[in-house]
């Protein structure tokens, strides 16, 4: 496995590798020795799950491995669309449904749904999951804008008091769910979505986040390099994490290297 470079960031490790599918081997296989290990201590665990292209190889890499009781692991998800059908292949569910949630015999699945007519209703029920549990590991990546989950810089708050809230999602977030292939145009991605916050995803034990391809570079930069860790480029605060890893491949590390 080619590494081309690793630094420490703050307490965010940062690692650059050669191809895609090595860095998201690497994330996989780093994310399943650490469920492994928490599964031996603990019953049961969980876990957050982004959705989105940047996770295909990570999220191929874990449905690989062998070694995870999966039937003590509850999954959760961390955002997803309003106003999209129920059938919409773009909705952040079906997804992960396809790309994990529907191949690994979960103990739980809790998905966040988005179809009713109340979206401040649906953020009572998925807070009320969430505050029962004491959430072990996220799987997330980075947008271009650097937001993570929906948490865009213009909504982002790191001393959010909720769970999870509804948004609008500014244009370059928009924009870049049409370069990732999930829309045809600008007019079909929604202008909202409900997401978890800031703090709730910051409050989990470990984060795995991959960030592949060239279209990251700019927000990889400003995430490593920003010199305040601030909600103009949210992923900063994964420079404060205990426990947090950011890969890369090498065209969205590019200026990083």
């Amino acid at each position: 496995m080619s590494l081309i470079k690793s630094e420490k960031i703050g307490t965010l490790d940062v690692r650059v590798y050669d191809t895609r599918a090595e860095m998201g081997n690497a994330a996989g296989n780093d994310a399943t020795d650490v469920i492994v290990a928490l599964l031996a201590k603990k019953p049961e665990i969980n876990m957050i799950f982004a959705a989105a292209p940047s996770q295909n190889e990570t999220l191929a890499a874990l449905c690989e491995r062998k070694d995870i009781d999966w039937t003590r692991v509850n999954a959760y998800h961390m955002d997803e669309y309003i106003g999209l059908a129920a059938d919409a292949p773009q909705r952040f569910g079906t997804f992960l449904k396809n790309a994990i949630f529907g191949k690994l015999p979960f103990r739980s699945v809790n998905y966040i749904d988005c179809t009713g007519s109340d979206p401040e209703a649906e953020c009572a029920r998925y807070a009320a999951l969430l505050e029962k549990v004491k959430i072990d590991v996220v799987m997330l990546g980075i947008g271009e804008n650097g937001h993570i989950a929906f948490n865009d810089p213009p909504v982002a708050d790191f001393d959010d008091k909720r769970i999870i809230k509804p948004v609008s999602l500014d244009e370059v977030c928009r924009n870049q769910q049409v370069n990732d292939g999930c829309f045809a145009s600008l007019s079909e991605v929604p202008h909202t979505a409900l997401t978890l916050t800031v703090p709730t995803l910051f409050h989990a034990d470990y984060l795995f986040c991959s960030v592949p391809a060239a279209t990251k570079a700019d927000s990889v930069y400003h995430t490593v390099t920003d010199r305040e860790i601030s909600t103009k480029c949210p992923a900063t605060i994964m420079r404060k994490h205990p426990h947090a890893i950011l890969y890369c491949d090498k065209d969205s590390g590019a200026k990083v290297l």
